[in-house]
């Protein structure tokens, strides 16, 4: 008989990933009953807090900050050290000393995102009304939604026009979301492996990810934080499937091919006989250790409801008329869940408006997940198209 080997349970306590919860390791601005976030969905959220770091100095003329938007598993943690995992940031790669976004040239922020799990109120959070996790309870949230309380934080921190507003995947929506909802406040928009519109693909995946978290017996209907559990099972069963929509096959051929793990010949078992089963199995245990099972069905909604054009009459264009932010949009060959005529189309979009717009696709077998790996023509683009505005801008040349 054929042995059966399931997803272990997360090496970190509940308890770690819920301290950061309300009480994260980063700075936390905190918003009264008499500002509320008001939310696409007609509910006004109150009392609510933003959890986000900062790198580097604002210079005198508040000329300097860039906005990095995080991708649907990311936070605030873009270029430090993780306080749950001890992993260093999740964008190393583009932001830190030396690289395209340099603390040394700009005034860095990146915030967890309403609806997130590591310090933004979100269905993680504790109900003020109730004293419990707020769990399904917690209204539903938009793109828009995140967007409408960052501004509510950068308006907070002092900061009337950003320089750059950076991100990729869901990060890359809400800098969209940026420039048609603010345009006069984004000087230059970076948008990275993402869509004006979720497809109906991504939204299946989606739709697969959130039923494999509610399928799990410890889910209890989104109310596992009062049993002192979590759904990890799901959790993680939808992070293998989504893992592997952020890799390509020419990717996981090249990893993994059909090598097996630790061993010569078959077990005969279900357990991980080949290498990619045991590198999914691993994203999938880690990743609960450091995130919410409702935020993931939060977040995931957030995404699928996302299409700018819709919000404008069904005409893209009219989104960006007049806009005089400087685009830069970055699509990547293999990426086949934000592919390339995607990005296209969104440049056409802004062709059409008059924008002033570059576009890049650069060539790479790494799938989605290469605006987060390193791809030095990407980081080369970055970094000119940061300069170029930054001379416009009078930021003295600087950029990195």
């Amino acid at each position: 008989m054929g042995s059966v080997k399931s997803i272990p349970s997360p090496a970190i306590s509940t308890d770690d990933r819920s301290h950061e919860v309300d009480h994260p390791s980063s700075q936390v601005m905190r918003f009264g009953a008499d500002q509320p976030l008001r939310l696409d969905c007609g509910i006004d959220l109150s009392p609510f807090q933003i959890a986000y770091q900062t790198y580097g100095e604002l210079n005198a003329d508040r000329s300097n900050a860039v906005l990095i938007c995080h991708a649907l598993t990311g936070d605030q943690h873009v270029a430090n050290v993780h306080p749950v995992t001890g992993k260093p940031g999740w964008w190393e790669t583009l932001v830190g000393p030396g690289r395209p976004i340099d603390p040394k040239h700009y005034f860095i922020i990146c915030s967890n995102v309403i609806g997130g799990c590591m310090g933004s109120t979100g269905p993680a959070s504790i109900n003020p009304a109730t004293g419990k996790v707020w769990g399904l309870d917690f209204p539903v949230i938009t793109i828009p939604d995140m967007v409408r309380a960052q501004a509510m934080l950068i308006d907070r921190l002092g900061i009337d026009t950003l320089f750059a507003v950076v991100g990729g995947s869901m990060g890359g929506m809400q800098v969209l979301q940026w420039t048609a909802a603010y345009p006069a406040r984004v000087y230059s928009a970076l948008a990275i492996a993402c869509s004006t519109r979720h497809s109906a693909q991504n939204i299946a995946f989606h739709e697969l990810g959130r039923q494999a978290v509610m399928a799990d017996p410890d889910w209890h209907n989104g109310g596992y934080a009062d049993r002192g559990i979590h759904p990890h099972r799901g959790l993680a069963v939808a992070r293998m499937a989504a893992h592997i929509t952020y890799l390509s096959d020419a990717a996981l051929h090249r990893k993994f091919g059909r090598r097996m793990q630790d061993r010569e010949l078959p077990t005969f078992s279900f357990d991980a006989d080949f290498q990619v089963e045991s590198y999914l199995r691993y994203q999938g245990s880690s990743f609960v250790e450091r995130f919410d099972a409702n935020s993931y069905l939060y977040l995931t909604r957030a995404m699928d409801y996302f299409d700018i054009a819709a919000d404008h009459g069904g005409v893209l264009a009219k989104a960006f008329a007049g806009i005089k932010t400087r685009f830069c949009v970055v699509s990547f060959t293999s990426d086949w869940l934000f592919p390339t005529s995607e990005s296209r189309a969104l440049v056409h979009a802004l062709n059409a408006s008059s924008a002033r717009v570059s576009f890049a696709e650069i060539e790479t077998d790494r799938g989605h997940d290469a605006f987060l790996l390193d791809v030095p023509e990407f980081f080369d683009i970055s970094r000119a198209f940061l300069q170029s505005a930054g001379k416009a801008r009078g930021l003295d040349g600087k950029g990195g």
